[in-house]
C-alpha cells in the first residue's frame, strides 16, 4: 500500500509558486514555524465590527497568524447607526475595508475572503437581512467535505449568524458560535460600576440576539462582559511588545493611540485598554493539545437566558445548556499574541 507524501511548508510554496496556485491560509500561518508541525485542527470564521472599536483588528490579526485554525472568511458587521465609532450608513462595507487594509499589511490580501455583512440590524425576530455573508456562512457550515469542525467567532452584533439560522436551520448542529457581548449573569458576576444595562454588543442588534438565545438550539459559547473585561493590555506592553514589531505593530499601535487621542478630551481611561475581543483567539487557537478544548479558561454551563426586548436576561428553565465563560487565561492569550507578532516580523 503506497504511503500519503507529506511536504513541508518550502516544497508546497515552491509548487504553488510554479503552478500560479494560492497558497492555503493556513501555509501561511505555519511558516511563522518553519516547519510543518502544526497544523490545522478547526475552520473559523471571524465577524467584526473592524470599523469601530480597535480591539477586533488585534484580534483578527491573531487569528490570521495562528496556524491551528483555518481561517475560511472575515466578515465585517454593522454598529448601532449612529455609532461613535462610525455614524455612517455603511459600517458594515467600512469594516470589511479595514480587514483588506490589515490583510494588505500582512501580505495575505486575497488568501482569505473579505465579506460585508449588513448595514443594518434585523427588523424583528424572524425576518433574516440578506447578505453574502449570510450565504457564506450556510454554505461553510453544510460542508461536507472536510470533517475539521466549524466555529463562527464573533466580536460585535449576531446579525449575520441570526439571520443565517433563520434562513437555514439546520445549520445550527454544525457549528459552535462564540460570542464576546452579552452583560453578566445574575449570581455568576456584578456589573463593573456606572454600568449600562444593556451591554454594547447585545445592543447592536437585540433582534438577532433573540434569535440566537431565544428561538435557535445552536451551540454558544459565551463571553460576558465581566470575562472580556479581564483582557486588559497595559500601554507600556502596548509601546514595547507590538509597536516594535514591524509595519503591523506599527498599525495595530497607531489604531489604538487613535481612539486614546479622541477620547481623552472625554474620559480619562488610565494606562491600560480592554482588548475584549482577543479572547476569541484564546478559546479557539489556544486549545488543549489532548483532549482538545480551552482548558485553561473556566466556564459554567447555565440555561440559556430568554433575551427581552430590552436586551436583559430573563431566566428560562427550559433553555438549553450553553458555557459562559468567567476567567480566562488572558496571560496565555497576550503571551502567544506578543510572541506571534515577533516570528512574524522575522
Amino acid at each position: 500500500m503506497s504511503k500519503p507524501v507529506t511536504l513541508p511548508f518550502a516544497r508546497i510554496l515552491i509548487v504553488c509558486i510554479f503552478f500560479n496556485v494560492t497558497v492555503p491560509v493556513w501555509a501561511q500561518q505555519n511558516h511563522l514555524f518553519k516547519n510543518n508541525l502544526v497544523q490545522p485542527r478547526m475552520r473559523v470564521i471571524i465577524d467584526n465590527d473592524f470599523s469601530g472599536d480597535p480591539d477586533g483588528l488585534f484580534q483578527l490579526a491573531h487569528q490570521l497568524l495562528s496556524p491551528s485554525v483555518e481561517v475560511r472568511g472575515i466578515i465585517g458587521s454593522h454598529l448601532k447607526p449612529g455609532d461613535g465609532f462610525d455614524n455612517s450608513k455603511t459600517q458594515a462595507d467600512n469594516a470589511a475595508s479595514k480587514a483588506r487594509e490589515l490583510l494588505e499589511i500582512m501580505k495575505m490580501m486575497g488568501k482569505v475572503p473579505v465579506i460585508a455583512g449588513s448595514n443594518v440590524g434585523m427588523v424583528n425576530d424572524s425576518t433574516p437581512v440578506k447578505s453574502k455573508a449570510v450565504e457564506f456562512i450556510i454554505n461553510e457550515a453544510l460542508r461536507t467535505d472536510t470533517k475539521l469542525p466549524l466555529y463562527i467567532v464573533c466580536g460585535a452584533g449576531l446579525t449575520e449568524i441570526a439571520s443565517a439560522l433563520l434562513t437555514q436551520p439546520a445549520i445550527a448542529s454544525k457549528l459552535i458560535l462564540i460570542w464576546i457581548g452579552g452583560p453578566e449573569h445574575p449570581g455568576m458576576a456584578v456589573p463593573p460600576p456606572n454600568f449600562t444595562p444593556l451591554e454594547y454588543n447585545l445592543g447592536i442588534d437585540i433582534y438577532a440576539a433573540k434569535v440566537v438565545f431565544n428561538r435557535s438550539s445552536i451551540t454558544l459559547w459565551q463571553i460576558p462582559r465581566n470575562a472580556y473585561r479581564q483582557a486588559l493590555l497595559p500601554y507600556s506592553e502596548l509601546l514595547s511588545k507590538v509597536r516594535p514589531k514591524g509595519q503591523l505593530g506599527e498599525y495595530l499601535t497607531e489604531a489604538l493611540e487613535g481612539l486614546m487621542g479622541r477620547i481623552v478630551k472625554y474620559v480619562n481611561i488610565g494606562e491600560t485598554y480592554i482588548l475584549g475581543d482577543s479572547p476569541l483567539v484564546l478559546l479557539t487557537a489556544l486549545q488543549s493539545s489532548f483532549e482538545a478544548d480551552p482548558s485553561s479558561s473556566r466556564y459554567a454551563l447555565v440555561h440559556a437566558p430568554m433575551i427581552t426586548d430590552q436586551g436583559l436576561y430573563q431566566y428560562n428553565p427550559m433553555g438549553r445548556n450553553i458555557r459562559v465563560y468567567d476567567s480566562l487565561d488572558i496571560q496565555m492569550m497576550f503571551n502567544d499574541f506578543f510572541a506571534k507578532i515577533e516570528l512574524f516580523n522575522r
